[in-house]
């Protein structure tokens, strides 16, 4: 199974709960978004799913492995790119595929012809020695997802990636995402940005670490305003508003 599975997965810090029993499936090749707002549990939830932190309670696999007894093994077969850029500013272009391919434990061989991959992929041909820190944010973006699927993760984790680019390049990204999942890659992907989970196959809205709705855009556009014309921002507004009269 190259897909997720969530059963009643809760997390509290304390006498904060800050996912609250929620329960969702992933299918194979399906690019599946989380929608909320800041402090949702979003992020939370995406750290359980990727074995950073064990959850209270409930039951969740990734790939089939479990993410309370299996961290390790999920860690293998998954890919995870932070809203935060983690590449090493000081490093060239070539430096950072060379040090995330050797995190990966990729051969010599296998190293060198992802990373030509990587470099065609990003636009970044030819500029193998720029320091990284010299680069746009598109380009930097780019980058950073191609370090995340060196290894041909089964699984790939997009954790508000296109957080502080410019539109352009959130289109770009989406266009290489539709590429990975076209290929098999699983896509869970965070955002706040209404019009780019539209882009997704499905998604759950997430609302103080409740999913107050899930199912495809379409779906949820009927559901909630009656009218597939509406936008997603209506629709997050109205299963808010219905879950407060609750």
């Amino acid at each position: 199974m190259d897909g997720i599975e969530v059963k009643n997965l809760t997390k509290k810090f304390g006498q904060f709960t800050a996912v609250n029993r929620i329960s969702f499936a992933v299918k194979k090749g399906e690019i599946f978004g989380f929608l909320g707002p800041n402090g949702a549990g979003k992020s939370t939830t995406i750290r359980m799913l990727c074995g950073i932190i064990r959850p209270t309670s409930g039951t969740g696999s990734v790939g089939g492995f479990s993410i309370d007894t299996q961290p390790e093994e999920i860690k293998k077969i998954i890919g995870y790119m932070s809203q935060r850029f983690t590449l090493y500013q000081d490093l060239t272009v070539e430096e950072n595929i060379d040090f995330y391919g050797g995190i990966h434990g990729l051969s010599p061989s296998t190293k060198k012809e992802r990373g030509k991959w990587v470099l065609k992929m990003a636009g970044l041909t030819g500029r193998e020695n720029s320091l990284t820190r010299e680069l746009a944010g598109g380009w930097k973006q780019r980058l950073s997802l191609g370090c995340a699927i060196l290894h041909r993760p089964k699984i790939l984790f997009l954790d508000e990636p296109t957080a502080s680019v410019d539109p352009v390049s959130r289109r770009d990204f989406w266009y290489l995402i539709y590429q990975l999942s076209e290929e098999g890659t699983t896509v869970f992907v965070t955002s706040h940005y209404m019009e780019e989970v539209e882009r997704c196959h499905r998604l759950a809205i997430l609302y103080s670490g409740k999913i107050i709705a899930e199912g495809s855009p379409k779906e949820l556009k009927t559901k909630f305003t009656g009218s597939e014309d509406s936008t997603l921002e209506d629709v997050f507004l109205s299963a808010i508003k219905k879950r407060k009269k609750q």
